[in-house]
Order: structure tokens, then sequence, then C-alpha cells
């Protein structure tokens, strides 16, 4: 079975029905999950974001928010050292170079919807860690 990183944008799509989200579920059908130890965290900023913007929907977004503990993403800690030396040398935030930084040390797929983050996956080797 495929291993895969699941960052925050790409759990969001899913999570609060974003356009985006049948087709990164598509995606990681089948696939054993992982994250960095942030990714709860992340999440529950996608949530409070959105209901500052949209107050009336709280309800619906809170019960959003409590399905991802259903999708059984194993929480991997990472190496703090070692992401921040991946984020100096990709030019990513800290926390984006977790999500990178535990694909390439688990030699997995990473899903994302960030553009800065799926094109460090791109020019990143895994060898170079």
């Amino acid at each position: 079975m495929a291993v895969k990183v699941v960052d925050a944008s790409a759990l969001a799509a899913m999570l609060f029905g974003e356009p985006e989200g049948e087709a990164v579920a598509l995606n990681l059908k089948g696939a054993t999950l992982v994250a960095p130890a942030l990714l709860p965290f992340e999440i529950a900023n996608v949530c409070l974001m959105k209901m500052r913007r949209h107050p009336a929907d709280r309800d619906t977004l809170m019960a959003a928010f409590r399905l991802w503990p259903r999708l059984e993403i194993r929480v991997i800690d990472t190496d703090p050292a070692g992401v921040l030396e991946l984020a100096e040398r990709t030019g990513l935030t800290a926390y984006d170079a977790a999500y990178l930084w535990l694909a390439r040390r688990l030699d997995a797929g990473l899903a994302t919807l960030d553009r800065r983050l799926a094109a460090a996956w791109g020019a990143v080797s895994p060898g170079t860690m």
C-alpha cells in the first residue's frame, strides 16, 4: 500500500467541501496517510479562519473539523533542525517544509494543493535530506 503525506491544504479541501476536495480524496484512496505533528493545529486554524469569515456556518464547520481523525492519518514527529535546513534551502515556511521533510524521509508521496510546496517537492531529490 502506498504511503502519502497529506498536508493541511489537501485535507482542508476534503473536510470543508472545497472544489478540489473530491480530486484529493481520489488521489488518497487506498493510501496509508501520514502527516507531521503540526497537522491538527493547521487544520484547526483553517477551520477558525473559515468560522471567522462565515460565522453562520460555525456548527457545520466544526462538524467537518471533527471528522479528520476518522481519516486515520498517522501523525509523526519531524526533526526541527532538518525541517529548518530544508525550509532555508527551498524558501518554504518551516510549516510547509515539515511536510516535505517527512515525505522525503519516508520516501512517500505528497498530497498538497499548495503550489510552492508542490514545486519544492519536484525540485528536491530524496537523497538531499
